[in-house]
């Protein structure tokens, strides 16, 4: 979980143009805040936490939304939209449990399939040092990021259980080592780094709202909820405790409050990881308690800076050797959504191919609706918003108003999750 919670803050600071100080400030609010969010999700009280053995960091959907966001706004304005689409959440929870039978695996899988390709290109430019770097492409730098994927991929095929759920920051580790040998790390900015620092609210400066950017992060924020209940059931399998509707609602609503906490730090926002369900099965520790040490140990290390200092060490090449790994990954989650969805239908055949064509399109070519008017340009302006809304549209035209048929049958991959929640009610 560490190599995905501070690859993020790394990709996203270095993509705003932080230094080392600001970007070692950033990793620590993350830690922090992901291990305020978990504890909001462990806790189980009368209107937050589930209470099952989860933990909660910042899910990769979410980097290219707020890279666009902040180089249009800045830290402000992706914080404000993520405060923003944490209140919604909040508002929204009572009610997802109704709302998410029209957001099927055929969007869905879309959705997340066009987040994945837009982040790859962010991941080619690290793997050849650096956007800008006088040294883009060189040697060394192709050296370092392919070995690093290479290390992964191996790790992945020799390995299994424990050894394998690491590979990633194994090759991030062996890849900075490495690095360390070619002359590629400084360690001076370790040394000057103190070893306690406090960590406040808006320590970025205080955050600004735009429409856009708010429903960029509100898909986002729907899009890890769809996630969310899926890890929410399976948990509730491994761990043998049934869940019902208020247990998802209290979910529902922790997840947007670490979103809102997020916001508050000027850090992202935050969701349930879902590789802690393959972790849980594998150990078959089950415990709270041990989430509960989990988030503490993430909120102490927020507060050590000498830890977040050697962390923007990694050099940006071996950096991209993970995030091609980690961002296929991404993709590779939106087709396997995908692959619950019936290919025979030439309806769900159409939503797909019109909204990943529309939605990659814009983001090749954003220019494409620049003589509409400013407002309207607001949602077409960005691929992501573009793809997601033909897809929740289109779905709307051919499998709810086009077919009389109940939402359980139009959302037939989501049947297990619909009788669950029909069989808890009752």
């Amino acid at each position: 979980m560490y190599a995905g919670a501070v690859l993020i803050p790394l990709i996203v600071g270095a993509a705003m143009g932080m230094d080392q100080k600001h970007l070692a400030y950033l990793v620590s609010i993350d830690l922090a805040a992901s291990g305020i969010a978990t504890l909001l999700q462990v806790w189980k009280t009368r209107y937050f936490g589930i209470g099952l053995p989860i933990v909660l960091g910042c899910t990769f959907t979410a980097v290219a939304p707020m890279i666009s966001i902040g180089k249009h706004y800045g830290m402000a304005g992706i914080c404000g939209a993520i405060i923003v689409s944490g209140l919604i959440v909040l508002i929204i929870a009572p009610f997802f449990s109704q709302v998410v039978k029209i957001f099927p695996p055929v969007v869905m899988g879309t959705v997340v399939t066009v987040i994945g390709v837009t982040l790859i290109p962010v991941a080619i430019n690290n793997m050849g040092g650096g956007q800008g770097s006088p040294e883009f492409g060189s040697v060394k730098n192709l050296i370092l990021s392919f070995g690093v994927l290479a290390i992964i991929i191996i790790l992945n095929r020799l390995f299994t259980g424990f050894m394998r759920s690491i590979s990633i920051l194994l090759g991030i580790i062996i890849g900075t080592v490495a690095a360390a040998f070619m002359g590629m790390v400084d360690l001076n900015s370790v040394g000057q780094a103190q070893w306690i620092q406090g960590l406040k609210p808006f320590g970025f400066g205080y955050p600004t709202f735009h429409v856009d950017a708010i429903i960029t992060m509100t898909i986002v924020a729907i899009v890890s909820l769809i996630e969310s209940t899926g890890v929410f059931f399976a948990l509730s399998e491994i761990c043998e405790e049934p869940i019902d509707k208020k247990a998802l609602s209290r979910g529902y609503r922790s997840e947007g409050l670490a979103v809102v906490v997020g916001g508050l730090f000027n850090a992202f926002p935050y969701t349930t990881f879902s590789q802690n369900v393959g972790l849980v099965q594998m150990t078959k520790v089950k415990s709270r308690r041990v989430i509960y040490v989990c988030g503490f140990i993430l909120i102490i290390l927020g507060f050590i800076p000498k830890i977040s200092a050697l962390t923007i060490l990694i050099p940006s090449a071996v950096i991209g050797g993970a995030m091609i790994a980690m961002f296929g990954m991404v993709v590779a989650s939106g087709v396997r959504m995908l692959s619950k969805v019936d290919f025979t239908k030439n309806e769900n055949l159409l939503i797909i191919a019109c909204s990943i064509g529309i939605g990659l399109g814009v983001t090749v070519q954003p220019a494409l609706f620049a003589k509409l008017p400013v407002m309207i340009q607001i949602i077409t302006n960005n691929g992501i918003i573009t793809g997601s809304l033909t897809a929740v549209i289109l779905n709307i035209v051919f499998n709810v108003l086009g077919q009389k048929k109940s939402i359980e049958e139009i959302d037939r991959p989501n049947e297990k999750v619909a009788v669950s929640l029909e069989a808890n009610q009752k």
